[in-house]
Formats: structure tokens, sequence, C-alpha cells
């Protein structure tokens, strides 16, 4: 059952795959925090009849479609890769993650296609009441699209709601609502949006900014740093309070994540919030060398953070290896009631389960009903360590603690610094001072580069401190690709990289000739 796989083709599909997300989510956020954008500001329009907010309106929104019509290629191509390049997983899991990514397709993304066209070619064709909805919708839309994508993401960190058929080898869904209201899509779904909200707000206020340092378009550039910095602060900080819940999250469902975003490989109670720190170069498990070589740290704040308890015993990435650290952690599997198993347990286990799934599919070849119900049992009992089989040796659990490490901090520490970016930038325009802190304008404007920074962080968090899992605990990276030679792959993944980058230069140049146009009627106002 366990075959070997070309570990060329495992590598290069990652790859490939990283690739794509990683330009695909240089759309998203824009798309996700600038439709809101536009919304708030035609309801603006809308109610005060001013046509200098439709004219701002029409800027943003010009700025928002080149956005999204470049983004939605990178889309198609993402989820087409789920069949070419990782067809095991498609098959294994094809009945719940293809769900969410159905309705994503027919509901959201034509729903948002549908008034998105309004939104671009109804301006005098059809009431203003019927083109704010459409704008609305189409914001909406977009945070739905996002919804069905993050929810099947947040299902691969966190399988819920499913279970194991033994005659198709397949995953099948048994509670829909289960997988949807998972408290890791929740929070995955509110902090992911959030974040995009972020990366709009802080697109407007920079380009706004540009304006200002330019001495153009005044009036406009000032109300749209209004209403982008009120709309960036609040999301700003629902964004730190998402963080926090998807932290506890991971606590809960993924703790060698949380230990490698803490660096922490020996457990300890009380444990303190890293918020400056140098890991040792070269530090492995077991190597008895410190695990910083500098560190700053808020006192028994990781604990709390991960199990509301200043106390509580967070374990490290020598301890889950390990094992044996129970009773503090029950609740993260029901089978483990003494103790918490170590890897290499969980490897026996694992192994376990794939030799009775096969022991089944023999007993039921010859009807033998003892040897059907006795392998079922087996298989049930040990199925949550389902993926162990495909490990080779237990320290492969263990993800690149490093730059899990790193990319923590950058996004946390970049999310603090939106947040005081916002509030400075409004009591400055309330003081009337903005337009004279020249610095503060180059700042907004070269923070825009930041927001994509952070937001590509977080997923480096959330996709590598999860390795060697595609499926939490039930499938590694390594059963999951397609058996393609990795050829192909190689050939593929240069062909995506120039067209990517060929659309990201294009996306760039196209935004930077409409920035410097202006709204259409010239936008020499500056009064």
């Amino acid at each position: 059952m366990i075959e070997s796989v070309d570990l060329n083709t495992i590598d290069w599909s990652r790859a490939q795959f990283a690739l794509t997300a990683i330009y695909h989510w240089l759309f998203v956020p824009l798309t996700l925090g600038l439709s809101f954008l536009v919304a708030i500001m035609e309801s603006i329009y809308v109610k005060t009849g001013n046509p200098e907010w439709k004219r701002i309106t029409k800027f943003w929104m010009t700025l928002f479609g080149i956005n999204f019509a470049i983004g939605i290629a990178t889309g198609i191509i993402l989820e087409f890769q789920f069949g070419t390049n990782w067809s095991n997983y498609s098959w294994f899991v094809g009945d719940i993650f293809g769900a969410p990514l159905a309705i994503e397709g027919i509901m959201a993304f034509f729903m948002e296609s549908t008034f998105i066209a309004v939104m671009f070619f109804g301006w005098d064709k059809v009431s203003k009441g019927f083109h704010l909805t459409s704008s609305w919708l189409t914001a909406i839309g977009a945070s739905l699209s996002a919804l069905w994508i993050l929810v099947a993401n947040a299902w691969m960190q966190f399988p819920a709601g499913m279970s194991f058929n033994p005659d198709t080898v397949r995953n099948e869904m048994v509670s829909f609502w289960d997988v949807l209201l998972s408290p890791v899509a929740v929070n995955k779904f509110l902090h992911t949006v959030s974040s995009g909200y972020v990366t709009g707000s802080v697109f407007v206020v920079g380009i706004s900014a540009w304006f200002l340092l330019k001495r153009r378009n005044i009036q406009m550039a000032k109300r749209s740093i209004l209403i982008a910095s009120i709309f960036g602060l609040i999301a700003s900080v629902f964004l730190a309070l998402s963080g926090d819940g998807s932290a506890y999250q991971v606590s809960q469902k993924q703790p060698m994540k949380l230990a490698a975003m803490e660096g922490l490989y020996q457990g300890k109670k009380g444990a303190g919030l890293v918020t400056v720190g140098v890991p040792t170069p070269g530090k492995k498990a077991g190597d008895g060398k410190e695990e910083f070589l500098v560190k700053i740290e808020i006192p028994k704040l990781l604990s709390f953070m991960g199990y509301r308890n200043p106390e509580a015993f967070v374990p490290g990435v020598e301890d889950l290896i390990s094992g044996g650290f129970k009773p503090e952690f029950d609740h993260i599997n029901p089978l483990e009631k003494s103790r918490a198993l170590s890897v290499e347990e969980k490897i026996s286990r694992g192994k376990i389960a794939v030799s009775a799934l096969g022991l089944y599919k023999e007993a039921k070849s010859a009807n033998d009903t003892a040897g059907i119900k006795s392998s079922l049992q087996v298989l049930h009992e040990n199925f949550p360590y389902f993926g162990y089989a495909y490990l080779n040796s237990p320290n492969s659990v263990i993800p690149n603690v490093p730059l899990t490490f790193y990319s923590f901090r950058i996004m946390v520490i970049l999310g603090f610094y939106f947040i005081v970016l916002f509030i400075l930038v409004l009591y400055l325009l309330n003081k009337n001072k903005l337009e004279k802190k020249r610095w503060l304008l180059w700042l907004s404007l070269w923070t825009i580069p930041l927001v994509y920074f952070a937001s590509q962080a977080g997923w480096v968090v959330a996709e590598v401190g999860r390795q060697p899992w595609v499926i939490q605990d039930l499938m590694p990276t390594m059963a999951a690709v397609s058996k393609i030679d990795a050829s192909s792959v190689i050939i593929t993944f240069w062909l995506f990289a120039a067209v990517f980058t060929t659309l990201l230069i294009a996306e760039v140049m196209i935004m930077k000739r409409q920035i410097k146009i202006g709204p259409n009627d010239g936008g020499q106002d500056n009064v």
C-alpha cells in the first residue's frame, strides 16, 4: 500500500504550488480590501449626492478592477493543480475538499462576477440604489469566495465532519456544518479576510499619500485617507483579536506548529512568549544546544494565550516527539486518555491502520464476516494515526523551525505597526498637519510592500508550520503527490513562473499608469 515516490516530484510539486499560491495571494488581499472601501465610498456618495465622492469611488474602483481581472488567472491555475500534481490527495479527500471549492465557484464567484459588471458599466444606466447594491454584493461576494477556500484549507489543518470509507479508501463528509463551522475554519476566515481589509486600507492610504506628496488631488487624497484609515484601524484591531483566536486553535489542534512558532524545544509550565529572539543556528531536537542565542520574552504569556492559563504546560518539539506529558493534553486526541503518544508509537499505530485496511479488503473478498468486523475495529481505533504510516522517522514531523519562528514575528510586528500607522495618520489628518509630515507620507507609501510581506509571512506560518502534513495526521505530502515525471513539473514550474511574473509586472505598470493619470477628470484640485 505504501509506495515510494520520486523525491524530485514531491519537491517540485510543492515548489510549483507554493509559487502559484504566493502569486495568487498578491492579488486576493487587495481585492478583498478595495471592494469594501469602494462600497463604503459609494455609500457616502449616494447619501450625500456630492459628485466628488463619485469621482473618488470611480478612481479606486478602476484600480480594484485591474487587480481583480489579473488575479483570476492565478486562482484558476491553483485549483487545477489539485488534479494534476496532487491526484492522490484529491482522491483521498475529494468528497470533502471539493464541496467548498464547488460552492466557491458556483455561488460566490458567479455572484461576484455578475455584479462587478454592473459596478463598472452600470453608472447612469441603473439607479443609484441598484448600483450601490451591486457594489456591496461584489464586496460580499469577494469575501464569500475567500470563505469557501479558507474552509477547505482549515479542514486540511483540522479534519472534521468526516468518516473514512474503507471500501473506496476515501474520506466522506458526514456533517457539512462541522466542516464549515469548525473553530479552525471560523478563526482562519476572520483572520485572513481581516488581513485583506488591512491590505486594501494600507494601499489606499499609501497611494493617497503619494498624491499629497505630488500636491495633486488634495481633497480626494484626504477623503480617501480618512475612510481607509478608519476602516484599516478597525480591521487591524480585529486582525489582532482574531490572531489570538487562531493562535489558541493552533495550540489545541496543532501543538507542533505552536512549538515551531515559538522555537520551543523543551516544554515548560508558565511558558513565556518570545517577542524578539535569535534561534540557535543548526539547532536540532535532542542535541542539547540552547534554543536561543538571545531572546526577550513576556513571562507566562504563551501559556495564557495557548491554554487560557498562565501556569499551563506548553509542550515543545522534543516533548511532542517523545510523548508522555499527559494529563494536560487530553484534549488533543480522545484516544489518548492516559498520556500523549510518542511519534514512534503513532507511526506504529498508523502502520497497524494501513495493515488493517488491507486485511479488511482480503476479508471482504473472501466474504469473511468475522474478519471484516475485526479488521474494521482495528482500523477505526487506529485511523487517527493513518498518515503516520508513511513517515520514516519521528523527526520527520518537525517543520522548519527558524522559518516558522521568524515568519510569525514578522507578521505580528508588522500587524502592530499598521495599527500605529493608522492612528498616527488619523490624528495628523484631524489636526490638518498630515500634508506637512512628508516623512510620514513617504512612510505610508513604502508601507504598501510591507503589508504584502506581512500577509505572505502569515501564510508561511500556516503552511510551513504544519509540514509534513497535507491533511493533519492523515496524509503527509509524500503520499498526496501524483505519480508523474518530475521533468513535467519542472517545465510547468518555470512556465508558470514566467507567466505569473509577467502578469505581476503588467499589473504594476497598469496600476502606476492609472494612478499617475488620477481621477477621470484630470484631478488637478489643489485646494
